[in-house]
């Protein structure tokens, strides 16, 4: 046997998978099997792509568009494994590997992505596409692919091709160091809590935070981690407000501490290479470049929709300011509030204003009854089904797969849910996946996943999700939707595929769900008397769902504009970064009591990667389309009603990128989106101005 059949033979990930749904076998794969079979992805790509590029025959769909979306096959499959793994379950091995692979990455798809020769066929049929009698797929494909060529370089000088390839490299390189520095901040910090420091917070928390100890090697113990899920309900419950301000102080420090995980050097060299390479393309700015291939297309336009949003919630948060102000007065508090007290005032005025608080409905929202509740809007939308799968392997004993049914019963897909927080996981919540849908070669069925970082529950009890993290869950199914339910030819128009302020739609529209009667009712439960959530409580929930909206669209409209500003204006004017997220807070009025929600040293959004660099906003954009879609189920009388969920499934959720997303939004709503709708959701319509 040779070398290269003996490899093969002992890597998983070189061998046909013998799994049910040939899903990938975790169980068998190490840290050792990636960079060899890395290594033959690469080489088996560029072959392909060889093969294309250096065809004699006269180029057309098939012998160049179609050929290069077979292309890669390999690699596709290795890497899903391999970044899965990195966010959900990384160890300091596979960090050290990504290192390398990052770096390996963009060497292998700048000569691709820059390939005068493939390019020069792609164009000529992109000059000649309405003769080519394509369908409507096809020829978005071929837009779209033309387009990717065209935004990496492919037509520019072969000096400036050397240049641009320089950057990528250096950029991948950054992104990679940029999340390995956040993640070490993240693990090396923990506040242990005595007995004494336990004030004010639930038996939940602190069941969670024993768990969160035990996990680090701390058993018997009680720490606060810098995972956002624990950091954001002790400053909202916490009485210890010396402890609030340490928490406080350490979570929004993030990369930023002088150490060997300071981002502050890396901020600056991203910026000054992103800029370079945009002045290559032969664009103004960063921001103009990656917005030209966007729903809002310029600066301008994003800008326009953020200020617009920002004024009404800056005055809406500064109202409410005074009135934690007074609150704090009242009780004979002589301190001035402060960014680490706003969610504790915050919970006890909405207490004392709606008579609510998350603690009080936590009881009732198991993470396993949101999950059911999750499948069963989807069941009732979209016709498909749920069945847990207990014989796919995964790569943590905590994750959990289901198996997806079509309304005949045949199978789907495949959904892996990753819920609890750990330290081997990145913070956050995202949607993923192992295997995307395409039909180029016969039906493939998608794998797809969701990662949260929700706290455990105390040992014999479920876990209980507060009324954000119940949003949480739903929001990133509806991006898991968006994979499990497209249904497209291509893998490159498969799922999520689709412009950043655009893939917000499918995840923020499900949300809606979540916090409807009609849902709540069935399966919000108690989770000791599994009684249904009392109809006042209920009541109470919905009536202060648009509490303390200024305050979280201050902190979101912030990162968004402070985003919008480091790639609009010269990467020289960052050089101080802390002294730019300065001054352009200052310039926007920024209340000194919120902080941005994602500060420049840790916002991984931006830095960690490019794709929502200038994009933050999409959020938000995609927000304006959410709040206006769930107005078509309104005006029907029924969040469930099949002709408009059909028109959502045809036109949304299963269509992919197949379709450009104004038209797509169109086809399902009737007309374009109606703005006020973001802001009468959010509660800030009619706001009086402030100062």
């Amino acid at each position: 046997m040779t070398d290269t059949a003996d490899a093969t033979a002992i890597n998983p990930l070189l061998k046909a998978w013998e799994t049910p749904h040939q899903t990938p076998p975790f169980d068998a794969i190490k840290p050792e099997h990636f960079l060899p079979a890395f290594e033959r992805a690469f080489a088996d790509h560029a072959a392909e792509i060889a093969a294309i590029t250096h065809d004699p025959a006269e180029p057309d769909f098939a012998n160049t568009i179609t050929a290069l979306e077979r292309s890669g096959k390999l690699l596709s499959k290795v890497s899903a494994v391999f970044y899965d793994l990195v966010s959900a379950h990384s160890n300091p091995q596979i960090l050290e590997i990504d290192k390398e692979v990052s770096l390996r990455m963009a060497r292998h798809w700048n000569p691709i992505q820059m390939n005068a020769v493939l390019f020069g066929r792609v164009a000529r049929l992109h000059e000649n596409r309405k003769t080519l009698d394509l369908t409507g797929e096809e020829i978005r494909l071929l837009e779209r692919t033309y387009t990717r060529f065209r935004r990496a370089g492919a037509g520019l000088s072969e000096e400036a091709k050397t240049r641009m390839a320089e950057i990528n490299e250096r950029l991948a390189q950054l992104g990679t160091t940029f999340s390995h520095h956040l993640l070490g901040d993240e693990q090396d910090w923990f506040l242990e809590l005595s007995e004494d420091d336990r004030a004010g917070l639930s038996e939940q928390f602190i069941a969670a935070a024993k768990a969160a100890a035990e996990e680090r090697g701390l058993p018997g113990k009680a720490i606060v981690t810098l995972s956002r899920s624990a950091v954001e309900p002790f400053l909202q419950s916490s009485a210890r407000r010396d402890l609030r301000e340490k928490v406080y102080k350490a979570f929004t420090a993030r990369g930023n501490n002088g150490n060997a995980n300071d981002n502050k050097a890396i901020i600056g060299e991203i910026l000054s290479l992103r800029e370079e390479a945009a002045k290559i393309m032969d664009f103004p700015n960063y921001a103009a470049y990656r917005l030209e291939d966007s729903m809002a297309k310029t600066p301008e336009a994003v800008r326009g929709l953020l200020e617009r949003v920002w004024k009404p919630a800056r005055a809406k948060a500064l109202a409410d300011r005074d009135e934690l102000q007074k609150l704090i007065t009242e009780e004979g508090g002589n301190f001035k509030l402060e960014a680490w007290d706003w969610r504790f005032y915050a919970e006890k005025l909405r207490q004392a204003k709606a008579n609510f608080d998350d603690d009080a409905i936590k009881p009732y929202l198991t993470l396993d009854n949101m999950i059911a509740a999750a499948f069963d809007c989807a069941t009732r939308l979209f016709g498909i089904t749920f069945a847990e799968r207990k014989d796919i392997p995964v790569w943590h004993p905590d994750v959990r797969v289901w198996e997806v049914r079509d309304p005949a019963g045949k199978h789907k897909a495949l959904f892996y849910g990753d819920y609890f927080a750990r330290a081997s996981k990145r913070s956050g919540a995202w949607m993923t996946s192992l295997r995307d849908q395409q039909k180029l070669d016969g039906e493939v069925a998608p794998l797809i996943i969701n990662v949260c970082n929700f706290a455990r529950g105390a040992e014999g009890q479920p876990a209980l999700l507060s009324p954000e993290e119940a949003r949480t869950l739903f929001h990133e199914f509806g991006h898991g939707l968006h994979g499990l339910l497209s249904n497209v030819t291509y893998p490159s128009l498969s799922g999520t595929s689709v412009f950043t302020d655009f893939v917000e739609l499918p995840s923020q529209l499900y949300e809606h769900w979540q916090e409807r009667p009609e849902v709540l009712q069935r399966f919000a439960r108690h989770y000791q008397t599994g009684e249904p959530l009392p109809d006042d409580l209920l009541n109470r929930f919905l009536a202060a769902r648009k509490f303390n909206q200024g305050f979280a669209t201050v902190e979101f409209v912030a990162s968004a504009l402070v985003d919008l500003e480091f790639h609009t204006q010269p990467a020289a004017a960052a050089k101080d970064v802390g002294a730019f997220e300065r001054a352009e807070l200052e310039k926007i009025g920024m209340p000194a009591e919120i902080a941005m929600r994602h500060r420049p040293t840790q916002f991984g959004h931006i830095f960690s990667g490019d794709h929502y660099a200038s994009g933050y906003y999409s959020y938000m954009w995609s927000e304006v389309m959410d709040a206006d879609a769930f107005g078509a189920f309104e005006e029907a009388g029924n969040i469930f009603d099949p002709a408009v969920a059909r028109r959502l499934h045809d036109n949304v959720y299963s269509s992919g990128g197949s379709v450009d997303p104004e038209a797509a939004y169109v086809a399902f709503r009737g007309r374009e989106p109606e703005p006020d709708a973001l802001l009468r959701r959010r509660g800030l319509l009619d706001v009086p101005k402030a100062a």
